[in-house]
């Protein structure tokens, strides 16, 4: 399920970036006293409660000639566009200006849900709060983001506005989500996988703006197509509507089952393509590497092997994934792809029964014991599955602190060699068991 989008928006220097840096819980965006500081947007996740959502942090709209505003101001237009609440940052020293009525209008043509807070309220005696009915914007909310005061309150309003849930899908679906930077040949592999033009195929980086989802039928199987815009390095991103899109791709891999991450053959693995890896492995996806263009690959004996030794050193953190070298445009290997969707869906979901996972952890202390800390031994009590996709186990554990991070390491390596899960991250949690020390 995709995570709510929280767009925050407001004239400049009434505090938006204070107030994101408050609720994210650390300084992740410039804050500066001068005016406009923020100039193009910056996203985080954020848990509330039993909510996960992302929040935007917008630069000022601003309504003046000169061109970096207005840019500004497209940001923050189409950050709105994306999200499904706004939260309408205002200043309480300076009561209502006309550049707050000018926001106020804009987002009562949008008809999305509203929240309307009043940063730089420090005395909650003297609340002056209430002018601020007078944008047509519902109830205000008196805050001080500098202090902390009262933001528990405005975030219980926000999710409050959140959507209650999401249409029901057709649970054979499988869902795949193409991802990577732009221009590495997303749209041509969807075209190939759906047999006709589905979508837009330029040789310009960031032609596809929004997520498409295409339907696809395979064999007796049903996959539904998320094709994505390419994510760029941020010093690359001049254009609002390729920033907007950018949330639209974390979107859809919070949405996908199985993310297809394409690397560009001719180029190896960037920076970028790090990052937008990390995501999909951060939020547990199952996943196929699959390096694009190989057709433009000049080749020796051992090109291949080289490269696939190159993507496991740089994406370390995927050895789970399997790699596959297609060309999406002469259509080599292409017609592999459903078949490793099937197969790293089908890891995914995979669950152990209990008594095959503890004979398997008596096996791996026998083995190869737990380290001793002081004087004092690990012991591991049981283990038991407690989800899938990804899965995801609890062992108990006479005392957390005694595991160390190298042990836990070795256990997960030992469960893929017995059981598999190629194609999907684990996830190990240690719990005390009660009355064990």
């Amino acid at each position: 399920m995709a995570k709510p989008i929280v767009a925050v928006v407001g004239r400049p220097n009434v505090g938006k970036s204070t107030l994101f840096n408050r609720i994210v819980g650390y300084r992740a965006a410039i804050v500066d006293d001068y005016a406009g500081v923020t100039r193009d947007r910056l996203y985080h996740e954020v848990q509330w409660l039993n909510h996960d959502f992302i929040l935007i942090d917008t630069g000022g709209i601003q309504w003046q000639e000169d061109d970096l505003y207005t840019q500004v101001r497209k940001q923050a237009e189409v950050a709105v566009e994306e999200a499904d609440v706004v939260l309408f940052v205002t200043d309480g020293h300076d009561g209502v200006m006309a550049a707050d009525e000018e926001v106020a209008q804009i987002l009562r043509r949008t008809r999305k849900p509203v929240v309307l807070a009043v940063n730089k309220t420090d005395d909650f005696t003297q609340n002056d709060s209430y002018q601020f009915y007078n944008l047509g914007l519902g109830t205000p909310v008196p805050v001080s983001a500098i202090h902390g005061l009262n933001v528990g309150d405005l975030l219980d309003e926000l999710v409050a506005h959140f959507p209650k849930g999401e249409p029901m899908e057709d649970e054979d679906v499988i869902k795949v989500a193409v991802i990577g930077k732009p221009n590495v040949g997303k749209s041509s592999l969807v075209n190939r996988l759906t047999g006709q033009e589905r979508v837009i195929v330029s040789e310009i980086a960031g032609t596809t703006r929004d997520a498409i989802d295409t339907p696809v039928v395979h064999g007796d199987q049903k996959y539904l197509l998320i094709d994505t815009a390419g994510i760029r390095r941020k010093a690359r991103i001049d254009d609002a509507l390729e920033k907007y899109s950018v949330i639209r791709a974390l979107k859809a891999v919070d949405r996908a089952d199985v993310v297809l991450m394409l690397l560009d053959g001719a180029e190896g693995v960037s920076e970028q393509d790090k990052k937008i890896a990390g995501y999909a492995h951060e939020q547990g996806k199952a996943a196929i590497l699959i390096v694009n263009k190989w057709d433009l690959v000049t080749k020796e004996t051992n090109t291949m092997k080289e490269m696939t030794e190159e993507i496991r050193d740089e994406l370390g953190f995927l050895r789970y994934a399997p790699v596959l070298f297609i060309s999406a445009l002469t259509g080599q290997r292409t017609h592999k792809i459903f078949e490793m969707v099937d197969f790293v869906y089908s890891e995914s979901v995979k669950r152990i029964s209990t008594s095959v996972i503890n004979q398997l952890i008596r096996e791996i202390v026998t083995l190869n014991p737990p380290p001793t800390d002081k004087g004092r031994a690990l012991k591991i009590m049981y283990g038991t599955q407690v989800r899938v996709k990804p899965p995801s186990f609890v062992l108990f554990v006479n005392d957390t602190e005694l595991m160390h991070f190298s042990y836990k390491r070795h256990i997960e390596n030992a469960f893929r060699d017995a059981i598999g899960f190629e194609g999907t991250p684990i996830r190990l949690f240690v719990r005390n068991k009660k009355g064990e020390n």
